[in-house]
């Protein structure tokens, strides 16, 4: 069988089990199809080797096995995996082609995330500062990012955003904003669920806008625009407008910056991140993934009614301070 025909197999495995459109979010796979694909891959290999798209592949059913509950087994396939991305690093850069960074950023995440669902927190964190040192400097920066973020930046101060560049309305800076919740969008041109994310933020902004919800849309330069078609940055900016005007139309008002650096600070190698901070600056929730619109409502509620009970703790702080 040729790597064409196993990478089709890998794209039937990944839709089934972990595609990226909102109606198959939550299918997952059955441990025989893992098995199944495992001595796939052990057939593969025994023949021809490894290459980058079956790394690729192994990197996914380690998180099929994670999906499963299956928290060792998929953290050791993960760490083979990663061993086997470091021996083809000895022969190409890492970001030389897709393939390669996107099975070892997935078997640094499975590994980190099944010591976390194992209760070895500070074994997931020390895993993900390592490889970050590492890899820092490369496309794996957002990834890690984002697995550190889940781990720790709930209850921790939001990392202000860049706004030198930016479409639509002139952003403000976060500090400025402080008293009023904030939802962070991030998106991409490129994003199918991002559209599909569209109209839910519309809504659930029509609703508490009024209530002193503030909207910001973060996205980034990718070097591509239509097609593909490799873009200098200004074509690339005025695409992004063109896709913001026909897709996000309901979102006019929404400020746009635009910068890699608000992606790598939030780790939002998946779009969209939502990210929500209450009024005192703090992230309240972060969350990598489309939201429905009953449970992206539940969490500005959240954010949104605290404002007034908030307002009580203190005087009542105040009160107490006086006696």
């Amino acid at each position: 069988m040729d790597m064409r025909a196993w990478t089709s197999k890998l794209l039937i495995l990944g839709c089934m089990a972990w595609g990226t459109a909102a109606a198959a979010q939550k299918a997952v796979p059955s441990p025989r199809q893992v098995a199944q694909a495992e001595a796939q891959v052990q057939a593969y290999r025994a023949q021809h080797g490894n290459s980058p798209q079956l790394l690729q592949f192994m990197s996914e059913i380690a998180r099929a096995k994670l999906t499963l509950g299956q928290n060792a087994a998929a953290e050791s396939y993960a760490r083979q995996t990663e061993q086997l991305c470091r021996q083809e690093l000895q022969r190409r850069s890492l970001d030389a082609e897709p393939q390669l960074p996107l099975a070892l950023g997935a078997s640094l995440e499975v590994q980190a995330q099944a010591r976390a669902a194992n209760g070895d927190r500070s074994g997931a964190l020390a895993l993900l500062r390592s490889a970050l040192r590492e890899y820092g400097a490369t496309s794996l920066r957002p990834r890690l990012q984002k697995n550190l973020n889940l781990l720790t930046l709930e209850g921790k101060p939001a990392p202000p955003l860049v706004e030198g560049h930016y479409l639509g309305p002139k952003p403000l800076p976060l500090s400025s904003l402080r008293g009023r919740p904030i939802l962070l969008f991030f998106w991409a041109h490129w994003c199918l669920d991002c559209k599909h994310e569209e109209p839910i933020i519309s809504r659930l902004q029509g609703e508490f806008a009024p209530k002193g919800l503030v909207l910001l849309g973060p996205t980034q330069l990718y070097g591509y625009a239509a097609y593909g078609q490799t873009a200098a940055p200004p074509a690339e900016r005025q695409y992004i407008d063109s896709i913001r005007r026909q897709y996000y139309a309901d979102l006019s008002n929404m400020p746009v910056p635009v910068s890699k650096l608000n992606f790598d600070r939030y780790g939002a190698s998946t779009t969209p991140t939502l990210v929500l901070i209450n009024r005192r600056g703090v992230v309240a929730m972060y969350h990598p993934g489309v939201l429905s619109y009953d449970e992206l409502r539940a969490e500005i509620e959240k954010v949104i009614a605290p404002a007034a009970a908030e307002g009580r703790q203190r005087l009542s702080g105040d009160a107490k301070a006086r006696r």
